[in-house]
C-alpha cells in the first residue's frame, strides 16, 4: 500500500466508541461509528445480536444517550453542526424523532442525563445564562437551575429525585463546586473545598433510592474518587498509593468500583471493593483506555489502542466485545517517551519516529487541544499520517496538561500560553540538541489550544519555526470572547482572573494577533465558518493583519465548527496540511 493510501485509509477505517448499555436492560446499549463516513448514533440489542442506525445528520452527532430503562434514545440535533440545537428522543426500537421539549430554545448543550422513573434533567447555555430543566414527558418542563455563572448536570438519581450540578459560581469555571437538588430546585447539599480545589460529580449509584454520589476530588493535588451523601453529608474517600490522575465508575451492584488511573499517558485499571477496601488490578494490554465500564457479571469492556495498534473494544474476560464492520486500520510506529528539565519542572513529551530515513528528521510539533487534555499513546491517525510522510512528531505535555497533577494542571496562571511555549522550547532543544530533530526543517502545528499556541509561537519564537499550522485557533483572545460560546466565555474568565474588560493587559498579553509583525513563517489557518468556540471573526481579523504586513499565509474554511465529525472532510484537510509541511520544509 503505497503512504497515502495508507495514511487515508486509517481515517476511513471504521471504529466505534465503547458501548454506553441501559442500567435496567443491560443488553440494550448505544455507541457512535463513523462506519457510514460520518459519526453517528447506532443501537444495539445484545440479546439478537442486531444493530442499527439512529441518527442521520449532515455533520454528524456528537451526543447521545440511552435511558436506563433501555426504552428510549436521546440525541442532540445540530444540523448545521455548530453545537447550537435541541435534544430529540427516538424508541430504541425504532421509530419517529421527537423533540424533548420544542418550547425550549435551542442553545449549546451542557449535557443530559435519565433517570428510571422517565425524568431527565437537561442542562443548556445561551444569552449569557446557563439553565438546567427538568423534562417530564407528558408534564410542563420545570426550570430548576438558572445562573450567569456556569452550571452543567453531572447525573440524576436512578428514582429521578436528585440532580447533582456542576457549578462556578465561587468564581472558578476551572475548578468546580457540587450542589445536589430536588426536583423542585431546592438544595439538598454541597460539596466545596475551597477556591483551589475542584469537585466534580461523576455518577449516582446505580441501585434504586441509594443517594450515593461518585465524585472526584483534589484534596491531595490531583483528581482521586469520593462518595458523598448529599443529605447525610457523610463522605469517605478513595485513596490510591499509585501515582497518575484518577477517575471512577460504579459495578452494577453498587459495591465496588472501577477506577482509571492515567499516568504517564497510559492508562491502568483497578476494581476497588468498597465492603473491605480491596484494590484488584485489572490486566489489560500496555496503552491507552479511552473509556471503561462494569458490565453485570463483573467483568468490564473497555476501549482499548496504542500509538501503533488501531482502537478495539475489549473486555477484561479477554474477548473482543465488538468490532465494527470494514477493512481494519493499518498500524503505525509506537511512541518513544522523553523527559526534559524546564523551567516548570519536568516535561514529559512523546516522540514517534518515520520507519525509513535517517536523523536528524523533518519534524512538526504537533500540540494537544484543552489546555486540560494531554496527549497519549493512543492511536491516531493524524499522527501515523505526519509520520508515513516522513516526519518525526512531537508532542508535549507542557504546563496546564492533565494526567500530572492540579499544580501541573494550573500552572499557566495569568501567563496564558507563555508558559505552555516555555516548555515547548525546552523539549525543541532538546530533541535538536539530540539529532532527532532537523532545526530548518520544524513545523509546528495544533488544533483549537494547539492551533493557538501555534499562532503565538509564530509571532514570539519566530526563529524556530520554518512554518505553522493553526487549525480553528485563538488568534485574539479579547474579539474571541466577543463572539464564543457562553461556556467558553466562563472558562476564559478562569484562566484569565477577569473578562477582558477586568484584565486586558493579560488578554493582549497572550494573543497571537499582538505579534503578528513578528511573524517570519509562512502559515496556514484551517477555520470552521460556523465555529461558537474560536470564532471566524478574530481569526479574520488575525489573517487581514498577516496581510498587512506582507506574511505568506493560506486559509482554509470549511462549513463545520471546530474537528469535523465527516471522514471526507478530516482527511481534505490532512492532505492540505501535509502539502503545505512538505513545500515549507522540501521533504
Amino acid at each position: 500500500m503505497k503512504a497515502e493510501e495508507r495514511w487515508q485509509a486509517r481515517f476511513r477505517a471504521p471504529r466505534m466508541t465503547l458501548p454506553a448499555w441501559a442500567r435496567q436492560a443491560p443488553n440494550r446499549s448505544i455507541y457512535r461509528s463513523n462506519v457510514t463516513g460520518t459519526w453517528e448514533v447506532f443501537a444495539w440489542d445484545r440479546t439478537a445480536g442486531v444493530t442499527r442506525q439512529v441518527t442521520d445528520q449532515p455533520k454528524g452527532t456528537a451526543h447521545a444517550a440511552i435511558d436506563p430503562t433501555g426504552q428510549w434514545i436521546y440525541w442532540f440535533a445540530d444540523p448545521e453542526g455548530n453545537e447550537l440545537g435541541g435534544w430529540m428522543r427516538q424508541p430504541f426500537t425504532g421509530g419517529p424523532d421527537v423533540p424533548v421539549d420544542p418550547d425550549i430554545p435551542q442553545a449549546q448543550t451542557g449535557g443530559i442525563v435519565l433517570s428510571a422513573t422517565g425524568a431527565a434533567a437537561i442542562s443548556l447555555a445561551g444569552d449569557g445564562v446557563f439553565r438546567i430543566y427538568l423534562v417530564r414527558h407528558g408534564e410542563p418542563t420545570k426550570l430548576i437551575h438558572e445562573h450567569t455563572e456556569a452550571g452543567w448536570v453531572a447525573d440524576i438519581s436512578l428514582d429521578g429525585t436528585l440532580i447533582a450540578i456542576n457549578h462556578g459560581e465561587y468564581g472558578d469555571f476551572r475548578r468546580p463546586a457540587l450542589r445536589v437538588i430536588r426536583q423542585n430546585g431546592d438544595t439538598v447539599g454541597e460539596l466545596y473545598d475551597g477556591p483551589d480545589k475542584g469537585v466534580i460529580g461523576l455518577r449516582f449509584a446505580p441501585i434504586m433510592g441509594d443517594r450515593r454520589l461518585l465524585t472526584l476530588h483534589e484534596r491531595r493535588r490531583r483528581h482521586e474518587p469520593l462518595l458523598w451523601d448529599p443529605v447525610s453529608g457523610e463522605q469517605r474517600e478513595i485513596w490510591l498509593k499509585d501515582p497518575g490522575d484518577l477517575t471512577a465508575e460504579w459495578y452494577a451492584d453498587g459495591r465496588a468500583l472501577l477506577i482509571t488511573r492515567e499516568d504517564r499517558a497510559r492508562s491502568h485499571l483497578h476494581r476497588y471493593d468498597l465492603a473491605g477496601g480491596g484494590l484488584t488490578p485489572i490486566e489489560i494490554p500496555h496503552g491507552v483506555i479511552d473509556e471503561a465500564t462494569p458490565r453485570p457479571g463483573d467483568h468490564v469492556e473497555y476501549t482499548w489502542s496504542s500509538g501503533s495498534r488501531p482502537p478495539v473494544v475489549r473486555s477484561s474476560n479477554g474477548q473482543v466485545v465488538m468490532n465494527p464492520s470494514g477493512p481494519a486500520a493499518p498500524p503505525s510506529v509506537p511512541v518513544e517517551d522523553i523527559d526534559v528539565e524546564g523551567s516548570g519542572g519536568r516535561i514529559h513529551a512523546l516522540i514517534s519516529r518515520p520507519e525509513g530515513g535517517s536523523a536528524p528528521f523533518p519534524t512538526v510539533f504537533l500540540l494537544h487541544g484543552g489546555p486540560t487534555a494531554q496527549d497519549r499513546d493512543s492511536y491516531s491517525p493524524e499522527v501515523a499520517a505526519w509520520v508515513d510522510a516522513g516526519f518525526a512528531v512531537v508532542r508535549v505535555n507542557y504546563r496546564g496538561s492533565t494526567g500530572y497533577g492540579t499544580a501541573w494542571r494550573d500552572a499557566l496562571h495569568a501567563d496564558v500560553g507563555h508558559i505552555e511555549l516555555a516548555d515547548v522550547s525546552a523539549v525543541r532543544e532538546w530533541v535538536v540538541g539530540r539529532g532527532v530533530a532537523d532545526p530548518e526543517r520544524m513545523v509546528i502545528a495544533g488544533t483549537a489550544w494547539g492551533g493557538y499556541l501555534a499562532l503565538l509561537a509564530l509571532g514570539t519564537q519566530p526563529e524556530f519555526w520554518k512554518a505553522g499550522i493553526a487549525a480553528v485557533p485563538i488568534a485574539c483572545h479579547p474579539t474571541c470572547y466577543e463572539d464564543e460560546a457562553e461556556s467558553l466565555r466562563a472558562y476564559q474568565r478562569s484562566l484569565f482572573g477577569g473578562s477582558p474588560d477586568e484584565q486586558p493587559e493579560r488578554y493582549v498579553a497572550s494573543s497571537p494577533i499582538t505579534y503578528v509583525d513578528r511573524v517570519k513563517s509562512p502559515v496556514l489557518i484551517l477555520a470552521g465558518e460556523n465555529d461558537i468556540r474560536c470564532p471566524l471573526r478574530q481569526i479574520e481579523k488575525y489573517v487581514a493583519k498577516l496581510a498587512e504586513h506582507g506574511r505568506e499565509h493560506e486559509i482554509y474554511t470549511y462549513d463545520a465548527v471546530r474537528g469535523s465529525l465527516v471522514t471526507s472532510e478530516r482527511i481534505a484537510q490532512m492532505a492540505l496540511q501535509l502539502d503545505f509541511a512538505r513545500k515549507h520544509t522540501n521533504n
